[in-house]
Order: structure tokens, then sequence, then C-alpha cells
């Protein structure tokens, strides 16, 4: 699943190519909106929340939509051929005068009326990557369950909006804690102010990048690696949670204290 940062670019990208542009025609390929035309409506503001989404269409409407696992948007400029996936996957279409607003395998697309939005992200916690980013009301969210573990602890994005599996990882290990570690035994204030610095520091490419090291094979500590980038010890592997909500956590047991999970050491 894309993280907080892959979608804020995404939506920065998507609100430099469209904002303040006539939409000259709109195509939605989901049986729901299928009738819906927007042509002559313009693009106010395209933003992100978390991992959210928001096309907001003159003062009156907004176009939802969230990634999950592998949507996305791509840009074109009219006539170039568009290459972000075999034709059945495009699930909507905005065109303006300067560009193919394409989007890919999308799982979630919502029309609505402005006054609706909070409906859809009302739920979310502190935005890691907004202008109004308020690390208290992250941390005292986390704090309200001392006893749930860190790694879905974060992934909540009910606590905190933003972080995916690799930013839970990558800041579990840099605070030295495994994810199954009880959150009020964690310096909060510490644990949030590495998954802002994370955030942001990777917000502007879409590369991401945990060590500061951009080679290949050195850009993260223990996600998706076979050993430590720190310490050279084999990275544990096993699963999270219960099904069909569990998610894979890495973990570096030489660096990282506290309990673990079921290890599969020979896991690929």
């Amino acid at each position: 699943m894309p993280e907080g940062d892959t979608v804020w670019l995404a939506g920065r990208r998507m609100h430099s190519a469209l904002a303040g542009a006539e939409l000259l025609r709109s195509d939605f390929r989901v049986p729901r909106y299928a009738t819906v035309d927007l042509s002559g409506r313009r693009v106010s503001e395209v933003v992100s929340a978390g991992k959210h989404l928001l096309i907001r269409i003159d003062d009156d409407l907004t176009l939802h939509t969230h990634f999950r696992m592998d949507g996305s948007w791509h840009l074109y400029r009219p006539g170039r051929p568009w290459h972000g996936g075999p034709d059945f996957s495009v699930r909507a279409v905005l065109q303006t005068a300067g560009w193919d607003a394409v989007g890919y395998r999308l799982p979630v697309i919502d029309l609505v009326e402005r006054a609706e939005e909070p409906r859809l992200v009302g739920h979310l916690g502190p935005d890691l990557l907004a202008e109004d980013w308020d690390p208290a009301e992250a941390v005292r969210r986390l704090a309200a369950d001392p006893g749930r573990e860190l790694g879905p602890a974060l992934l909540d994005q009910r606590n905190l909006a933003g972080i995916g599996n690799l930013y839970k990882t990558e800041v579990c290990f840099l605070a030295g804690h495994t994810p199954w570690t009880p959150v009020g035994e964690v310096d909060l204030h510490r644990v949030v102010g590495l998954a802002h610095r994370l955030l942001v520091s990777n917000r502007d490419r879409p590369e991401q990048v945990t060590t500061g090291d951009r080679r290949p094979h050195r850009q993260h500590w223990v996600f998706e690696r076979r050993t430590c980038a720190r310490c050279g010890s084999q990275i544990h592997i096993a699963d999270q949670g219960d099904p069909p909500y569990s998610r894979i956590c890495s973990w570096c047991p030489r660096c990282q204290r506290g309990p673990a999970g079921s290890d599969f050491p020979d896991r690929p």
C-alpha cells in the first residue's frame, strides 16, 4: 500500500497540472458514476489527507480516491499514449486542455458534495505531512491505548495519518523497539518525531530512503532486507495481527528490543 508521502507527491503533481483548469471531459469507468459528466466544471485544488486524495471541483464537489495496494494517478499530455496499465485497469479519466489525468486500478472512488468530506476523511488522526501537523495530538492518540502493540498502533490512521508498512518497519527500527512492543513502553514523542522526519524527507521524490544512502540495496535499515544495514545480523520476519488484517513485520533481533512474533527466517 502506498505510504503517505507517495500520495502527498501525487497530490502535489495533480494540483500543479489541474488546479484552475476547466474539465473538457470526464470518464468514470465504474458503474456507480458511469453516467456522470463533469465537463465544463473547474478543478479548484488537489490535496492529500493521509493516504486519501481529494480532487476538489468548483465549490461544491469533491472527487475522493484511495490507492490502497496499487492504485495510482498518471498525467499525460493530450495525444500522448497512456502506459500505466492495460485499458481495463483505467477507472477514471479527467481531461483538460493541458493534461489527461488517468486513474489506474483505483479501488475507491467517491464523488460527493464538499460538505461530505468529513464522512470520508474525518476519522483520520493528525496528517504527518499537513501544514497543521499536530505531534502532541498524535502522541495523545497513541498513548490512549498503552497495551496495544506498536506496529498496529502506527498503522492505525486514526492515530496519525500517512504511515504504511515501510515506515512502520523503519520507525520501529530507529526507535529500537520491535513492532510487538506495547505502546506504553515506548518514548512516543521520539517515535512520532521519527515518523514525521522520514516522511518529510522523502515527500518530494518517489524514492523512500530511511538510511540517508540512496544507493541500491542501502536505502532501508531492515525493510525488505535479509541482513540489518547497521549490524549485519539476519533480519527476522513474522506476521503480526490476525488475518485478513495481518501484516508482514521485519526486525533486527540485535538492534531492536522487546517481544517478537513467530519468526519465519527462511521466507524470501
